[in-house]
């Protein structure tokens, strides 16, 4: 028994299962409507974007996580803003707008001589790195989330199947539009620490995905999808610590296993259903 609640006795993994837990819980919430709105490319989009704003607040000597999520929100409004000024498909316009930010980091730093950023801890994460700070800011850019979701729920369920008649029921679809990119932004910016800019994509999308295999519900699937997401960031961290290794790798590893075993539960729900 002592082996298994070894993690618990030091206060960094506390925080670490503690913050685990918070970004499970909203990536999933989050990644449903990022399923049925089939825009999965956007976490792995916004994600790479927010490295331009970690490159601006080194050189000007601010925060990282600030700079990052000045620049996820601005690419977040850009992309909904062309889309819809510009008429130009959704995967095309955040395929633009990221690419360019995530050169525009990548320019500032070539032009500097020297550098002492961890680029590491942002590409691949470093949850066990959590501060009391760090975790204050998890919890409260989630708590805000969450209430802008409770907020903004009929609109957003409402526009995430059929915008056109939610318009035609006095839904702003474009307001609704506008305000889950920003949420999503943040989503994202919350998740960083946990699994970094290379695997933030498939925690905002893989839970919700394995819960779409078993239901298509949306309250149901949101459910399961937090359960998912819970089991795997959790899970991850717990297997990467008797495993020593990455913890994000891990989480997303046990997220994409999750997914295919979801995979296999729905194809023999099907399979029993048409036998019977």
């Amino acid at each position: 028994m002592n082996e298994l609640l070894m993690p618990f006795q030091y206060d960094f993994m506390q925080r670490a299962f503690l913050a685990a837990l918070c970004v499970g819980l909203l990536c999933s919430v989050m990644g449903t409507y990022v399923i049925l709105r089939k825009l999965s490319f956007i976490g792995d989009g916004i994600a790479h974007a927010s490295f331009a704003g970690i490159v601006i607040a080194y050189l000007r000597g601010i925060d990282y996580y600030v700079g990052a999520a000045v620049v996820a929100v601005a690419t977040a409004v850009g992309i909904g803003f062309v889309h819809r000024r510009g008429k130009i498909s959704l995967d095309t316009t955040i395929g633009v707008l990221f690419t360019g930010a995530f050169a525009l980091g990548v320019f500032l730093m070539s032009r500097q001589r020297s550098y002492a950023i961890d680029l590491q801890s942002f590409l691949f994460g470093d949850i066990l790195g959590v501060g009391r700070g760090d975790l204050l800011l998890i919890l409260g850019l989630a708590l805000a989330i969450a209430i802008a979701v409770v907020i903004l729920w009929r609109g957003l369920m409402y526009t995430s199947f059929d915008p056109v008649v939610a318009q035609a029921s006095g839904i702003s679809a474009e307001v609704h539009e506008y305000a889950l990119l920003v949420m999503l932004a943040l989503t994202i910016i919350v998740s960083l620490q946990s699994v970094g800019i290379i695997l933030v994509a498939a925690l905002l999308v893989t839970p919700a995905a394995a819960a779409y295999q078993l239901t298509s519900r949306f309250v149901p699937m949101m459910v399961l999808a937090a359960v998912f997401g819970s089991v795997s960031t959790v899970g991850g961290l717990y297997l990467s610590y008797y495993l020593g290794s990455s913890s994000g790798a891990t989480i997303v590893l046990l997220a994409t296993g999750l997914f295919f075993v979801a995979m296999a539960c729905a194809r023999l729900s099907r399979i029993l259903r048409r036998s019977a």
